[in-house]
């Protein structure tokens, strides 16, 4: 679906516009005309750039990223006693709240639009492209997080014990990703 861009500039800032626009979209011939005070004005048709985005099915679900998520108390505990507020504290609360947002968790709710806020947070942090669904992004990331936590598991670790500390408190590990 195209559309069209109009822009009002200065004559010198013409072609570092054009570029900028030929870089964001699939431009197409700019039309030029003269504006009031000596500025130009635009005219570009455009269309956005495509890239492959996964289908949804693509896409793990709530109920298969958490399938093996830590007890949600320990989870908080973990959260409210952690210093370091990287990507890592980002991920897990972004996670944690996808995971009561989307019911998972009887007696623990939260809105919608939080865990949508958490999981843009995330996306912005790590550069991710603005495309896709961001809880579906976080449902990703969490679930690859929580497979190199099991990956990087003392030797001998029974990875179909359930049940068995990762050693990344509170991480518990399973089964590996479906990906």
């Amino acid at each position: 679906m195209s559309f069209e861009i109009r822009i009002i500039c200065d004559s010198a800032d013409t072609d570092d516009i054009l570029t900028a626009l030929d870089t964001a979209f699939t431009a197409g011939i700019a039309r030029h005309y003269p504006s009031r005070e000596g500025q130009h004005r635009i005219y570009v048709r455009a269309d956005h750039k495509h890239t492959h985005e996964p289908e949804v099915t693509d896409w793990l679900n709530a109920a298969q990223a958490y399938a093996t998520a830590p007890d949600p108390g320990g989870e908080l505990v973990w959260l409210s006693n952690t210093e370091d507020r990287g990507r890592e504290w980002l991920l897990r609360r972004a996670a944690l709240m996808d995971r009561m947002a989307s019911g998972l968790i009887p007696g623990y709710t939260a809105s919608g639009s939080s865990a949508l806020d958490l999981a843009s947070r995330l996306m912005g942090l790590d550069g991710a492209v603005v495309g896709c669904n961001p809880r579906a992004y976080v449902r990703q990331q969490y679930a690859a997080w929580q497979q190199q936590q099991c990956d990087n598991a003392p030797a001998g670790r029974d990875l179909d014990d359930p049940g068995e500390d990762c050693g990344q408190a509170p991480c518990i590990c399973g089964p590996k990703a479906p990906f």
